[in-house]
């Protein structure tokens, strides 16, 4: 069975920075044509002015939490590729919560950016393979992979509304796999820590003395690279897992098989 993804069409937002940088530049390497889709239009910009528009790179800047933006993302997509093979959900955002403070709205914001935001975007490009598999013949399923955390599993002090939200999208990855089986459209996540995303290189920048904290917490005594998870996001969007729908792969080094280690499961 083929790890291929050449010729595929890919969704990928959180796409500015970090993991979901590289793993939509990982995809494009790959020979996909890929949707970099990200708020952040300066870091955008930064990363892919210089790609030509008859390349297979395009990028798309928008606030995804609006339901009109995400339309405009998948029609963008629909008018440089023809269609969309790959949904991968990596857009997050991590906030700290006070959960003693009544005026604290971050388990609001964790749930809309962290959860809504995929669910909304997964709903409007199923919809999309479901008429591409009935005016296609050759078209033979999705596949739609969203970025979870080892936090769902694990309480980090301060971290309520991130963990809330990361174990809802766990479920809504179950749920939703359930439900777009019978259209041969594939849902998975990956849970992540340990891995030097934006967000953790932004902590570390500020506590590095946490890293050492992290390493020692880490079986296999590192930090990860983003690239650590691309292979695997290249996998469940192949034609290789077209067999697995509604897992929660951990890519962490091993830490969650540890007693909790106090620094944000980033």
């Amino acid at each position: 069975m083929s790890f291929s993804v050449e010729g595929k069409t890919a969704i990928v937002t959180g796409a500015a920075n970090g993991v979901g940088l590289e793993i939509a530049q990982h995809l494009a390497d790959q020979g996909a044509n890929v949707m970099f889709a990200d708020m952040d239009e300066d870091r955008l910009s930064h990363e892919l002015g210089g790609q030509p528009e008859t390349g297979n790179i395009r990028y798309f800047a928008g606030d995804l939490r609006s339901n009109l933006c995400l339309a405009n993302l998948l029609s963008a997509t629909i008018d440089a590729f023809d269609q969309v093979d790959i949904l991968v959900n990596a857009s997050r955002q991590i906030l700290p919560t006070d959960p003693l403070d009544v005026q604290d709205q971050t388990l609001d914001q964790m749930l809309q950016q962290n959860l809504f935001t995929a669910y909304r975007l997964t709903q409007l490009v199923a919809k999309r393979m479901i008429k591409q598999a009935a005016d296609q013949p050759q078209f033979i399923g999705g596949s739609i992979v969203n970025l979870s955390s080892i936090a769902a599993n694990r309480a980090n002090v301060g971290l309520l509304g991130y963990s809330v939200a990361t174990a809802a999208l766990d479920q809504m990855t179950r749920m939703m796999a359930i439900e777009l089986a019978p259209h041969n459209i594939r849902v998975n996540a990956v849970a992540f820590g340990s891995v030097l995303s934006a967000s953790l290189g932004n902590h570390l920048r500020n506590h590095p003395e946490d890293r050492e904290t992290i390493e020692a917490g880490t079986p296999l005594g590192r930090i990860g690279a983003p690239g650590d998870l691309a292979h695997l996001v290249q996998y469940l969007a192949s034609d290789a897992a077209r067999f697995t729908i509604g897992q929660i792969f951990t890519v962490d080094g091993g830490r969650s098989l540890l007693d909790a280690v106090q620094v944000p499961a980033h």
